[in-house]
């Protein structure tokens, strides 16, 4: 038995945030439907990085294993009263509509609550569901600039740089995953559903916690360096360095041995709790002149002799091939019924009784949509009424 076995989730999120916190408890055992429009979810139709599937695009096929897909237009009468057939025996109703959309279609928490009070209703949103940024768009870009993390990393009067990954979406994925457990186990202490809601703006904030708090509370102002260090608010070194074939980042390293390693009386007598402070550009500027004259692997074999913080910079490629992530078995395959094998990221979390594994690939649109009904408790005569008039779409 897995440990969400049991779980009934009703995911009615697009994009990424949603979806991939969905995914997470399909992953664990829960039962997840994904309910999306006859003509597919919004991300079976947006390809990240411009990757295309046989049937499902790479996008959509990341971010929704584990799922079953019923395809129903919920503006039609019909289709409504089916999704609340359904939410009488539901678990936790998850949704990143935007704010005011629920309440139009009648899925709001409290319409549905008085339905199923034991429902967890997680409500994901861009800035919250009121205020004056209600209305703007929450994409992973635009939070990202707005939490402030960006001024903390590269060089004073340079632009500041994005994270290679769409960082505030997992965030804030993973915050409204660790919401709907909490939920779930308050349920389990005292039999009462409750509303969960999230924004991508508290989860990108908040994941800041030392930061934030070393400007709230102990009054340091967040100034970049005229050398791209990699954080305003950590000594230095600390970043990322060409070598001769490549880059490697340090961090933090004894200032002492940095002059042993590098054979330089510049190192000699400086103090690491104040001299990396005041002297910030001038060890970045040192310490990147010394690293050009060898290789990547020659440096980070010297440092980790002398216990200097030290690692490589990947690629995709040299992460897949790494030998700890080969042995942590942290990509996993499976076959895809149109996709063929598929190699992705696989659990983060491990389980020794109740292990995650892959049940099902992402869904084709609709495709389970007639057994969906029938356990909502429909008989195939109004299953098929409802697929003939357009209302639910079941894949051919």
């Amino acid at each position: 038995m897995k440990i969400l076995e049991g779980i009934r989730v009703l995911d009615c999120s697009i994009a990424m945030a949603g979806p991939f916190a969905a995914q997470r408890m399909g992953d664990m055992g829960a039962d997840v439907v994904k309910v999306e429009p006859t003509s597919g979810e919004w991300q079976r139709h947006a390809s990240a990085g411009g990757a295309t599937g046989n049937k499902i695009n790479v996008s959509f096929l990341s971010l929704n294993r584990n799922k079953r897909s019923l395809a129903v237009d919920l503006k039609a009468p019909e289709g409504k009263a089916l999704l609340i057939d359904m939410v009488k025996n539901a678990d936790v109703f998850l949704q990143n509509y935007r704010p005011g959309v629920a309440e139009r279609l009648g899925v709001d928490y409290a319409t549905l609550s008085a339905i199923n009070p034991r429902l967890i209703y997680v409500s994901m949103s861009g800035y919250g569901e009121d205020g004056p940024y209600r209305d703007y768009p929450g994409q992973d870009l635009l939070l990202q600039g707005m939490s402030g993390a960006m001024m903390s990393t590269g060089a004073a009067g340079t632009p500041p740089t994005a994270a290679g990954q769409y960082l505030v979406d997992a965030i804030t994925a993973y915050t409204a995953f660790e919401g709907a457990l909490a939920a779930l186990f308050h349920r389990e202490r005292t039999g009462e559903g409750q509303l969960v809601q999230i924004n991508m703006l508290d989860a990108i904030a908040t994941i800041q916690m030392q930061e934030l708090s070393v400007y709230t509370v102990g009054n340091k102002p967040q100034a970049r360096s005229a050398e791209p260090h990699a954080h305003s608010y950590i000594r230095a070194p600390y970043g990322v360095f060409a070598t001769a074939d490549g880059y490697i980042t340090v961090a933090m390293a004894s200032l002492a041995r940095l002059g042993e390693l590098f054979e330089d009386d510049f190192f000699a007598g400086l103090d690491d709790e104040r001299d990396s402070w005041s002297k910030r550009d001038e060890i970045f500027a040192r310490v990147k002149a010394h690293l050009l004259d060898r290789k990547s692997e020659d440096w980070l074999k010297e440092m980790r002799a002398r216990d200097i913080w030290a690692g490589p910079v990947y690629g995709y490629e040299e992460l897949i091939n790494d030998p700890q992530i080969r042995h942590n078995g942290t990509f996993i395959e499976y076959d895809h019924p149109t996709e063929g094998r598929i190699k992705v990221p696989g659990f983060p979390i491990r389980f020794s009784r109740t292990p995650c594994e892959v049940e099902r690939g992402a869904p084709l649109v609709g495709e389970h949509s007639r057994e969906v009904m029938r356990e909502a408790g429909l008989d195939d005569g109004a299953i098929e009424a409802l697929i003939e008039s357009g209302v639910v779409r079941q894949h051919a």
